[in-house]
């Protein structure tokens, strides 16, 4: 997984990221390619949502992936007592 899959798959627009903040990014960038992407994220989650919530780049739609068929409300009868 590159820098860029990781930020995308975090809803982060790496281009704007990059370009808003060139030195975070490289910094960032630099040490997820020393460590696991797991060990990135606990060591950077509590400026990945601020950053997320900066330059947020909205997920694409699943692939093949159909919306769920809306269901009926069952009928509900009276409790004969």
């Amino acid at each position: 997984m590159t820098f860029e899959e990781y930020l995308s798959s975090k809803s982060i627009d790496s281009g704007k990221f990059r370009a808003a903040e060139p030195l975070r990014w490289e910094e960032w960038r630099t040490q997820f390619d020393l460590m696991h992407p797991n060990s990135f994220t606990a060591r950077y989650l509590y400026l990945i949502n601020p950053t997320r919530r900066k330059y947020h780049c909205p997920l694409p739609p699943a692939a093949g992936k159909q919306p769920a068929p809306e269901r009926a409300a069952p009928i509900m009868k009276p409790k004969i007592s």
